[in-house]
C-alpha cells in the first residue's frame, strides 16, 4: 500500500523509510519527513533532472518503484520481495484464463538497481534477496 511507481524503459527500485515503525501488530506508524520523505523527493528529483536533459541517457527514461520500509526490516524484506515477483512465471490457476487460453500480461519492468535502504541492517537483508535474481 505504501509505493510510488513511475513509468520509465529502465526502473530503478527506492527503499525509503516514509513511515516510522508502527507499535506491535502494525507496521508503520507516523509519517518521518527529514530522514523519510526528503530521500523519497530526492530521488524523484534526480530521477526527473535525468530524463529532462536529453544528453544524459538519450532515447531512454529512467521509471522508478519507491517503497516504504517502515523503518523496520522484516516490512522491507517483504517490500524488496515485491521487486523480484513481477519477474517469477505465475503458478496455479491463474497461469490460464477460463478458456484455457494464456492470458496477457505486461512485460517485466526491467529493474537495473535498487537505491535504499537507510538502515544497515535492512539494507543486508534485502541485498541478500535481490543478489540471488541478478
Amino acid at each position: 500500500p505504501h509505493a510510488i511507481r513511475l513509468e520509465g524503459d529502465l526502473t530503478l527500485g527506492g527503499l525509503f523509510p516514509v513511515h516510522a515503525r508502527g507499535p506491535a501488530g502494525v507496521p508503520c506508524g507516523p509519517v518521518k519527513k527529514e530522514k523519510g520523505i526528503h530521500r523519497l523527493e530526492a530521488m524523484l528529483y534526480a530521477l526527473d533532472r535525468v530524463n529532462r536533459d536529453p544528453r544524459v541517457l538519450p532515447n531512454v527514461t529512467l521509471g522508478a518503484r519507491i517503497l516504504d520500509t517502515c523503518s523496520r526490516d522484516t516490512y522491507a524484506l517483504e517490500q524488496a520481495l515485491s521487486f523480484v515477483r513481477s519477474l517469477l512465471p505465475p503458478d496455479g490457476p491463474q497461469a490460464t484464463c477460463a478458456d484455457g487460453s494464456t492470458p496477457k500480461r505486461p512485460p517485466p519492468e526491467r529493474l537495473v538497481g535498487v537505491i535504499g535502504a537507510s538502515a544497515s541492517s535492512v539494507s543486508i537483508m534485502v541485498a541478500n534477496v535481490l543478489r540471488l535474481f541478478a
